[in-house]
């Protein structure tokens, strides 16, 4: 006597909506080659310019890490969550709620989602620092926004963050020295 089958689920299973929401918040490999991308490597190298500008305008102003848990928080844990939650879920649910035919709305040269997850990123920084500082994310902000559509994965913006994290640090670390 065989047993009776089990009644099909009624919702679908944990397999079944994972694999379609992580592939739409970024969280796959990003394309091959990607750090050879000219896009990724500009990212990179216009950041020296501005820690250095930093560092010698406003250095006295920063707040530099202290301790190991602060740079940290600042080059990992940080760079991780707001790419994670921001470029991933926020901007790939954006760009889901705004392709139309395959074609994401854009706002000129920007995608409207990269638009938007950059209004909240700049909004979630304003409790946090004056309003100059908060504004001044914007930037960097759209640079990863870009990166994420661009390469398909929220992985390079990660790494990018953090660097531009540890260069922010940097920054304030030396002008504290100099100062």
């Amino acid at each position: 006597m065989s047993s009776p089958s089990a009644p099909p689920s009624a919702s679908p299973t944990p397999r079944a909506w994972a694999r379609p929401l992580a592939r739409e918040a970024g969280l796959r490999r990003p394309v091959a080659g990607w750090w050879q991308d000219r896009h990724w490597r500009l990212a990179c190298w216009a950041a020296l310019p501005v820690w250095v500008a930093l560092a010698l305008v406003v250095g006295p102003h920063m707040r530099a890490p202290v301790g190991a848990w602060a740079w940290l928080s600042l080059v990992l844990v940080q760079p991780l969550l707001e790419e994670l939650v921001l470029r991933g879920l926020v901007q790939g649910l954006a760009l889901g709620l705004s392709t139309r035919r395959g074609v994401a709305l854009r706002l000129g040269p920007l995608s409207l989602a990269n638009a938007l997850t950059t209004g909240l990123f700049v909004a979630l920084h304003l409790p946090h620092q004056p309003l100059p500082w908060a504004l001044a994310v914007a930037l960097p902000s759209l640079v990863l926004g870009h990166l994420r559509e661009r390469l398909g994965s929220v992985w390079p913006g990660v790494l990018l963050h953090a660097i531009y994290n540890l260069g922010f640090g940097l920054a304030a670390w030396g002008a504290r020295l100099l100062t």
